[in-house]
């Protein structure tokens, strides 16, 4: 009896470790299709962070189609992006307090708004297919303005600009360009 104990719990040792390396392996073939990056601004005392994947456009129609108008997007791929930000922030004349927020947008042809929400760290979809977001935990939303133009950005890509006294995040994808401006103290 005790020999038969000791196989079985090497039996359920092995079946945990192999779960726990297919799940690492599956990991990473995601991340290689829609790397994670890791976007800084500094600017005197202020340090924004930003952590997204970044998927290719890989001659897809994205906006209308694979990210659909009017519904919440993850703005990336995998996990939710993750904005954090050590100063308080004014973006469109709303105020968003020193921390971690969880950044999603609504895309549509023209307009989107864009979401920084309380709840870091989930998965970006849920398993209904529909962004893994919870409204009740919005801290605030801003219409932004969208911006088609001739230039293609074949991959995703957030990066941030100082103009004079603010700055601004911006939005890149396929031929659509979203700038989302801020200030700070």
């Amino acid at each position: 009896m005790k020999k038969f104990l000791i196989l079985f719990a090497i039996v359920v040792a092995l079946i945990i470790l192999l779960s726990v390396v297919v799940r690492v392996i599956r990991n990473k073939q995601t991340k290689s299709f829609s790397p994670e990056e890791v976007v800084t601004y500094v600017d005197g005392d202020l340090k924004i962070s930003l952590l997204y994947n970044r998927p290719y456009k890989k001659g897809r129609e994205i906006f209308g189609d694979l990210v659909p108008f009017g519904k919440t997007w993850r703005t990336g791929a995998n996990e939710a992006t993750i904005f954090e930000t050590n100063k308080a922030l004014t973006i469109k004349g709303k105020n968003l307090a020193p921390g971690k927020y969880s950044l999603w947008t609504v895309p549509d042809s023209t307009t989107w708004l864009v979401i920084f929400n309380l709840e870091t760290g989930q998965w970006g979809i849920n398993s209904k297919g529909e962004a893994n977001r919870d409204p009740s935990l919005d801290a605030i939303s801003i219409s932004a303005q969208a911006i088609v133009q001739e230039r293609e950005f074949e991959q995703f890509t957030i990066q941030f600009n100082k103009i004079e006294q603010e700055a601004e995040m911006v939005l890149l994808w396929d031929k659509t360009v979203v700038a989302i401006p801020f200030m700070y103290n």
